[in-house]
């Protein structure tokens, strides 16, 4: 029976705060949980932090990887009557922004505040109808003009989703959160780093477990990482977006929560490699471990940048399926979190050197 989930890590990492270029604290919360864990360390400049595993003679290269960034927002201007323009960092809805409580990394710490909307009782008919996109809102931080303002935020100031931490569902085993992309794929990296570390497997292998930056703005993080590599193969731990929601057609609904990992055939960015897919589905049936194949092209991740490095990668991407991803209130299954944690881990395990 697979191990519960490390709730409190996925908790933890979840609420950090770390929209895409300020993954500054989010790598310092991961660094502590993984230092006793590592052979290596480091922090690149770009500011991945890359831990090395090695396992026999460490014959083959594999990149294990997972992006700490989260989409979120950036002040544009600071208005005479202290509200703060602003444009979102990653791709989100318009429909998720109107009313939504933010965090703002200000200038001496972090300052509550809201994405500011008229109330539907000043909304013409034609407005109530409409979904306001960022350049028509504003965020109240509770100044009352440019000036009181200043001394919290500045042009360029970060933000991301306030977002509670909450467990509901039968036996309380669905979790909404913000950051769950990709703060599960990290906290799947931990679990699997700590059960490597106890007992260490019989084979000949060097892991990269790559805690990447940027990935929601061009995957850059990971690019630089994986030349710094020079990985045979990369399994891309992720999320991915799903639609697996009433009156929704079966080939649109993209994977089921419950389901398990979804390994990606193909996305926006990459091709996965075939090979290497059989080999993860063939591991998750000889170890009963559920798994399940993205039936929708979509999206793109850190593969679109690791497998094209070097002389190519031969890369993989797992992930948990999620419901209302790049929002404040994404949701999860523990169960395929834990199949994804899993089959990465029996992976390594029993990595096949002839692939």
């Amino acid at each position: 029976m697979s191990k519960k989930a490390n709730i409190e890590l996925i908790h933890e990492l979840s609420l950090a705060f770390g929209p895409t270029g300020c993954e500054d604290e989010v790598a310092r919360l991961i660094e502590s949980k993984i230092s006793h864990l590592a052979d290596s360390i480091k922090l690149d400049r770009m500011g991945n932090l890359i831990a090395r595993m090695t396992f026999g003679n460490g014959s083959k290269k594999l990149m294990v990887s997972s992006h700490m960034d989260e989409v979120g927002f950036m002040v544009t201007e600071i208005c005479e009557d202290g509200y703060l323009r602003f444009d979102t960092v990653g791709g989100i809805s318009g429909s998720v922004l109107a009313g939504r409580r933010i965090t703002l990394g200000g200038k001496d710490g972090k300052v509550n505040g809201l994405i500011a909307s008229k109330a539907i009782h000043h909304k013409s008919k034609e407005d109530r109808e409409k979904v306001l996109s960022a350049e028509k809102l504003h965020i109240d931080i509770g100044a009352a003009n440019k000036e009181e303002a200043e001394r919290y935020a500045e042009i360029g100031s970060f933000a991301t989703f306030c977002s509670e931490f909450v467990l509901f569902g039968t036996n309380e085993r669905r979790v909404k959160s913000k950051a769950l992309d990709d703060r599960m794929g990290c906290a799947a990296m931990i679990e699997v780093m700590g059960a490597l570390a106890k007992n260490r497997p019989s084979v000949d292998l060097d892991v990269y477990f790559c805690f990447t930056v940027r990935e929601e703005i061009g995957l850059s993080g990971a690019l630089t990482a994986a030349n710094t590599i020079s990985p045979d193969f990369a399994l891309v731990l992720e999320t991915t977006a799903i639609g697996d929601i009433a009156n929704t057609s079966p080939e649109a609904r993209v994977a089921d929560v419950g389901g398990g990992g979804v390994l990606s055939l193909m996305d926006r960015s990459t091709i996965y490699d075939k090979a290497f897919v059989e080999f993860l589905l063939n591991t998750a049936k000889e170890n009963d471990i559920k798994a399940q194949i993205k039936r929708y092209v979509s999206g793109g991740n850190d593969a679109g940048s690791i497998h094209k490095t070097g002389v190519g990668v031969r890369t993989a991407a797992l992930s948990v399926p999620t419901r209302y991803l790049h929002s404040p209130a994404c949701v999860a299954s523990l169960d395929d979190y834990e199949s994804l944690r899993d089959l990465c881990e029996a992976a390594i395990r029993n990595f096949d050197s002839k692939l």
